[in-house]
């Protein structure tokens, strides 16, 4: 799923092949500007249907939206200047190292993971409880607070707009 430039007037759904009810449809716009400062279109994701509902636009749209939200909380996360990646797999790790740490009163510390980027790799020693929670508990907030923000974004649509009759 990749982000679409487009100029102001680009609809939300567009037959491109009326013989075989083929349809672009596309969701989340937002402006684009050119280099002084006026806008000039703009960017969407959009995802090719045949003979669209309104229930296939519906699943079309959600699931990029979901998509949109896995990818804010898989790698939007920045803690103490260093992006962390909030993979499924991480998130279960730093939760089951935190748990053991707090019902240990900090014995199984310290414990080290791996932040930053591939290219820019940061490694990073938690060696008290409470530094290991400051950690923990922004992850948590960040996805909760994303995925709110996802929910929010989702219960605005506007799907009187993709009304193709």
């Amino acid at each position: 799923m990749n982000r679409t430039h487009g100029s102001i007037g680009t609809l939300p759904i567009e037959c491109i092949n009326p013989r075989y009810q083929k349809y672009r449809v596309r969701w989340d716009f937002q402006p684009s500007y050119n280099e002084t400062g006026e806008q000039d279109g703009v960017t969407f994701y959009e995802a090719e249907i045949t003979f669209p509902t309104m229930d296939k636009i519906k699943e079309v749209v959600l699931a990029g939206y979901n998509s949109l939200i896995d990818e804010r909380i898989l790698s939007g996360f920045v803690w103490n200047g260093i992006q962390v990646w909030l993979s499924t797999e991480n998130q279960f790790n730093y939760k089951a190292a935190y748990d053991l740490a707090v019902q240990t009163n900090g014995t199984t510390l310290p414990v080290r993971f791996k932040f930053g980027t591939t290219a820019e790799p940061v490694y990073y020693t938690f060696t008290s409880v409470e530094e290991f929670s400051s950690f923990y508990m922004s992850a948590i907030a960040y996805v909760n607070a994303t995925l709110e923000q996802g929910w929010a974004e989702k219960d605005a649509i506007d799907w009187s707009i993709y009304n193709i009759e």
